[in-house]
């Protein structure tokens, strides 16, 4: 059967341990093992490795010697307890030996938990899952973790006294870092917190909390903020050099536009619109974006977001034919010149 949506998440959060087999796939190879780790944690518990519980078979291993897996299933360990057999990184490849394997499966055997990329909805691997009576397949998807996934992340790192803005901080930041990253600011978090009762704060979430991908494009972004059209091409340069590609340049310029954007369409002011933005901002870089937001008002944000965004849809057309980074730079010296008027 496939799942989806709170479905998935909650059945990822304790599967059942009657079912036969587990797939788990997606495109982001770091969501899709977080997820692992979480179904194989529930399913063997804490020392399950440790109890030999948990047999580990990369896809090579299995298309060398199929008998692996069928082997792995049927093998009875020293200690008491419910047994995995994980497969990892499996391909279309695999799928007539894990459908032999499913369907030779009785109760009592181990469960199969299976992981692999991008898989359309015509898969092979995907209908192997999706049409077993007994097993389940879950597609994980670039979106953000919805809020009681964050929330059940903070619960188990040890955080229950958060007060609302500051979970509404932490929502937000979810929002914008990698799985990884959010992962390790709220063990870091934790650890942080051990034995101190206190409500969480906004000041222990930032210093906590990596910085934000725009720092990698400040420079090239204060240049236009700045209208110092003259000086982008010796930052661009520095910044490819670095591995920075057009597209990443084209979303952090985004970002860094829309979060002016909403400073300086504040009804309050610009002082008011940074103290809202999420996750905040701090010290010298607080007072640069109010300055930036201050300077290039509302109605030139918007036509300089109208320009990012042709751009941005170009540098992803199929039909492209001129470089990316002439592309970008032709549109980041177009926003240097308006930020000059």
């Amino acid at each position: 059967m496939k799942l989806t949506g709170r479905d998935a998440t909650a059945y990822l959060k304790a599967p059942d341990p009657a079912h036969a087999g587990l797939l788990i796939f997606g495109a982001d190879a770091m969501r899709v093992a977080a997820k692992r780790q979480e179904a194989i944690r529930a399913l063997v518990g804490p020392a399950g490795e440790e109890e030999m519980r948990l047999t580990r078979l990369n896809a090579a291993e299995v298309r060398k010697d199929p008998a692996l897996v069928q082997d792995g299933l049927k093998a009875q360990g020293f200690f008491p307890g419910h047994r995995v057999v994980f497969v990892e990184d499996a391909t279309d490849t695999l799928s007539k030996t894990l459908e032999a394997a499913l369907a030779d499966w009785r109760p009592g055997d181990a469960q199969l938990v299976v992981t692999a990329g991008s898989l359309t909805a015509k898969a092979a691997l995907r209908k192997v899952f999706e049409g077993h009576r007994a097993a389940v397949a879950v597609g994980i998807y670039d979106d953000p973790p919805a809020r009681d996934e964050v929330e059940a992340a903070l619960q188990q790192a040890g955080l229950t006294a958060i007060p609302r803005d500051v979970m509404d901080a932490v929502f937000a930041l979810a929002q914008t870092l990698e799985p990884g990253d959010f992962r390790q600011t709220v063990e870091k978090l934790g650890l942080y917190k051990l034995g101190d009762s206190a409500p969480l704060t906004i000041e222990e979430l930032s210093g906590c909390a990596p910085q934000s991908a725009d720092v990698d494009i400040d420079d090239v972004l204060d240049v236009i903020s700045a209208g110092q059209h003259d000086r982008i091409g010796p930052v661009l340069s520095s910044l490819y050099g670095q591995g920075v590609t057009p597209v990443t340049l084209s979303i952090g310029a985004m970002r860094h536009f829309r979060r002016l954007h909403q400073v300086a369409s504040d009804p309050g002011g610009a002082g008011a619109g940074v103290g809202r933005l999420r996750p905040p901002v701090f010290g010298p870089r607080r007072d640069k974006i109010m300055r930036q937001a201050s300077h290039w008002g509302r109605d030139r944000l918007e036509k300089a977001l109208s320009v990012l965004t042709d751009s941005d849809l170009s540098l992803r057309s199929a039909g492209q034919t001129a470089p990316q980074k002439a592309v970008m730079e032709r549109t980041l010296i177009r926003l240097a010149m308006m930020g000059r008027r």
